[in-house]
């Protein structure tokens, strides 16, 4: 599975962006989602989830009631929807994917279940 992220970029504080992950799989919904981010000098950190068992999962207590997270099977795309975006939430952004049955039938929320992971996109909010 190959997984490619794109719509990063730089925006101010309360602003909105919506990221794109294009999945490369014939059985794109039998695959669990997780969107993950990085701040420099921290760790991944998992943000929200996406599965058919678990549809929009939160992980980050932060994000909440400001992220949201969609998922498109026809086109194989899973999408990002970050709103009232705050400076903190600076990181590089990953969407990462592990088959279902792996997970277990339900969303994960640490880097260490992911098996595919896309490049990463860059999201900058200034203040």
């Amino acid at each position: 599975v190959q997984l490619v992220e794109s719509g990063g970029g730089l925006v101010q504080a309360g602003g909105s962006l919506r990221l794109s992950c294009a999945a490369s799989t014939s059985s794109f919904d039998d695959y669990v989602i997780g969107w993950f981010r990085q701040a420099p000098g921290k760790g991944r950190e998992g943000v929200l989830c996406d599965s058919k068992h678990n549809r929009g999962t939160y992980y980050a207590d932060s994000v909440k009631d400001r992220f949201t997270t969609s998922r498109d099977n026809d086109k194989k795309m899973v999408y990002l929807q970050m709103h009232n975006l705050r400076p903190e939430d600076t990181a590089v952004y990953y969407c990462a994917a592990v088959s279902d049955r792996r997970a277990g039938y339900r969303c994960r929320d640490t880097a260490e279940w992911y098996d595919y992971w896309g490049q990463g996109t860059q999201v900058t909010v200034s203040s």
